[in-house]
């Protein structure tokens, strides 16, 4: 099958966040380019990272966005059962990492374009880098294509196995910086212990999405409607004699819609402002599109369940909403499985992925 095929080439570019991803947009460049797009390449920062923008038909007029990301999350420390970056088939599952995580839908697209008719408006493809470390590649495209005229329905095609998803939280990452003083271990009291001083702002962090958990919106769309604050990692320390003088901790939250990500921040800040300072590493906005869009309407005929909900994790949305696009999360696979070690994608999915693709571009292009 020539979706399977396509989707072994993407997979065998081992496209994790921190690697290249020359390699896999040439590819894609390459099959959008035979199909008569207009293939636009966007350096982004960091080496080998650029972010592409494929188009056909009328310039300027109201068409569709299909967009995905290119990059994928790491595969160290998990229980692979077959090498992660070679496409392997077993019975009905097709394992690899960003099987569905989203290559799945880039090759789904790529196998769509030779099947659609003469466009009458225009289609653009948005394939992105880094989304899987805070949307960096999107928001540094957004940037560059302000003021463009694209079209506004925009279907971002992240694994929601074929449910609508018109809103997602956004994701902030701080990090907190907590200073001591070192001192021989032996008199520790000539020191100040910069892990007893993260310990607390550990305390303090619990405390505050306990409060966070009470300010509750959109109870009727997300299972977790409200903050949700992660303590992710903490570094500190030099050696087992030495009392550390220094301690680091990297700290994530989601805001919901419509809040404002500054005052949250100043709250954090105050919070723990005792005993480390803050600094904003990345802002991936919130995503929220109206109810009942044009777009929103083609994708029922396609979806496996009524309504439009939402999803608990961040996508490219947020960032792709600031030029004026309206952008729905619909696609093969399940979330639930991304990220983890023997990642799939349905071959069934993946085959009626194309066959969607194509009709929602012929409807919204042709």
């Amino acid at each position: 099958m020539a979706v399977v095929d396509t989707l072994a080439r993407l997979v065998a570019c081992p496209t994790v966040s921190s690697r290249p991803v020359v390699e896999l947009a040439a590819f894609v460049a390459e099959r959008c380019e035979a199909a008569g797009f207009r293939v636009e390449r966007f350096v982004s920062p960091g080496e080998g990272k650029l972010n592409l923008v494929c188009s056909k038909g009328p310039v300027g007029t109201d068409g569709l966005v299909l967009s995905g990301h290119m990059d994928v999350v790491p595969v160290e420390g998990q229980p692979w059962t077959s090498d992660p970056f070679c496409l392997t088939e077993r019975g009905s599952r097709l394992v690899g990492r960003g099987t569905a995580d989203m290559k799945g839908f880039i090759a789904a697209t790529l196998e769509a374009l030779p099947l659609l008719p003469a466009l009458e408006r225009e289609l653009v493809l948005v394939w992105t880098c880094d989304e899987e470390v805070g949307c960096l590649g999107s928001r540094d495209l957004v940037a560059k294509l302000a003021g463009r005229a694209l079209p506004r329905a925009c279907l971002i095609g992240e694994p929601t196995a074929f449910r609508i998803q018109r809103m997602h939280p956004g994701h902030t990452a701080v990090r907190i910086t907590c200073v001591g003083r070192a001192a021989h271990s032996s008199k520790p009291d000539l020191g100040e212990n910069a892990i007893r001083k993260a310990a607390r702002v550990v305390e303090a962090l619990d405390l505050l999405a306990d409060d966070w958990r009470r300010n509750i919106r959109f109870a009727d769309m997300l299972d977790r409607p409200f903050v949700v604050l992660n303590t992710a990692t903490i570094h500190g320390g030099a050696a087992i004699n030495i009392v550390p003088d220094h301690c680091v901790i990297d700290v994530g939250f989601r805001p919901l819609p419509g809040m404002n990500e500054d005052d949250l921040v100043a709250e954090l800040r105050a919070r723990v402002a005792a005993w480390g300072t803050v600094e904003r590493l990345r802002v991936t906005p919130a995503m929220l599109t109206p109810e009942g869009t044009a777009l929103q309407a083609i994708l029922a005929n396609h979806a496996s369940a009524p309504g439009a909900g939402a999803v608990s994790f961040a996508t490219d949305g947020g960032n792709l909403s600031e030029l004026g696009m309206s952008p729905l999360v619909f696609g093969p696979g399940s979330i639930d499985v991304a990220h983890m070690a023997d990642e799939y994608i349905d071959v069934g999915e993946l085959n009626r992925a194309v066959g969607v693709v194509a009709e929602i571009a012929a409807r919204c292009c042709g």
